[in-house]
């Protein structure tokens, strides 16, 4: 049969692997030359929502192909793009455009490009934004997600292998391909997979003392971006979630405040910035609502972030970490690390700083 597509692009957080993705993955190399698999969430800490990293994630894949289809699968790593669609569409495409320049067999002729997946919820909405390429739906027979599989994977036992009743075989065994279990095996067994399950179930003692509540709560925070001379005022957090990952320093809204009070009062709680508050709160030059409803682990959680531009100096303004803050410290802009970052703290910071137009 005459492939319908030379390239295929299937795009996906893959976190991890399962079996709905390989039924599209085998749909895929029936239909087109070649497969182009984008990993999505690439470049982030690990975390409850996204463990692996890209190379993990790449190695779940080619672990389940055949010598022969993994010449025809070529997978990419795609950052994260929170609050900024267009800049995220335009790296798919930059990421596409150069894999097909490079496997095109005939370049005297337009490549045939489709993107294949499955329509089935808000995750998948992707599958609109790229009117070029022809939607390739495939029908979601399984009834998988990874966020199921997740769940699975840390309810594991974590230290009791003789008892197979909670292992992860018997959580995830028929939801994963046997090549991805057996790697899933060995990282239950990693000091990874245990720093995790400790956040995990920190998490689920968290969000269980909401379980009486009559509607599902939305909590309110503050982040501030305080900017002076290139470099961005980070604190290290102190606890769970996330702990030692960099992050903005803000926190919870107390009820009897304003936003900017709260914000204010949580960056020198957290910073002991040597700055005065009437200086702080003049130099905030711009404000904006982050809402992204998967932003936090621990539950929908809305933040204000202010911009805090301070006149540039020779010198920064001494800071030390308090609080909920293991330490506070200037990091110069150019240097953000994503792979070190809590939440969704750096596309916020990239954002307001400017450096996503």
């Amino acid at each position: 049969m005459t492939n319908q597509f030379d390239f295929l692009v299937f795009i996906g957080r893959f976190q991890p692997f399962h079996n709905g993705h390989a039924r599209v993955v085998e749909r895929a190399l029936e239909s087109s030359s070649h497969l182009i698999m984008l990993v999505g969430s690439a470049h982030r800490p690990p975390c409850i929502r996204n463990p692996w990293s890209f190379r993990e994630r790449e190695q779940m894949i080619r672990s389940t192909l055949s010598e022969s289809d993994n010449a025809r699968v070529h997978i990419a790593p795609i950052m994260d793009a929170t609050y900024n669609d267009d800049l995220w569409i335009s790296n798919v495409q930059k990421c596409v455009n150069g894999l097909v320049a490079a496997h095109h067999a005939q370049p005297h002729r337009d490549a045939r490009v489709g993107l294949i997946g499955h329509a089935k919820d808000h995750s998948s909405y992707y599958l609109q934004l790229f009117p070029a390429w022809d939607a390739v739906n495939v029908p979601d027979s399984v009834k998988i997600s990874a966020s199921d599989v997740r769940s699975a994977v840390f309810r594991s036992d974590a230290g009791h292998w003789e008892d197979y009743r909670i292992s992860v075989n018997a959580n995830a065994g028929e939801m994963v391909p046997a090549p991805v279990l057996e790697y899933l095996n060995r990282y239950t067994r990693s000091e990874e997979f245990q720093s995790l399950r400790g956040e995990y179930d920190f998490l689920q003692q968290y969000l269980a003392r909401w379980d009486e509540a009559p509607y599902e709560p939305t909590f309110v925070t503050v982040d501030c971006v305080v900017v002076q001379s290139g470099h961005l005022l980070l604190v290290e957090r102190r606890a769970r979630p996330g702990k030692g990952q960099w992050a903005l320093p803000g926190g919870f809204v107390s009820g009897m405040e304003t936003l900017l009070e709260s914000a204010l009062r949580e960056l020198k709680e957290e910073t002991n910035i040597k700055v005065p508050l009437p200086v702080l709160a003049g130099s905030i030059v711009d404000q904006q609502i982050f809402d992204d409803p998967f932003r936090s682990a621990r539950g929908r959680t809305v933040t204000q972030a202010f911009h805090i531009h301070l006149k540039p100096n020779t010198s920064l303004p001494k800071v030390r970490g308090g609080d909920d803050a293991a330490r506070a410290f200037w990091v110069p802009l150019a240097e953000l690390d994503p792979e070190r970052m809590f939440e969704d703290h750096y596309f916020i910071i990239q954002r307001m700083v400017g450096l996503m137009s």
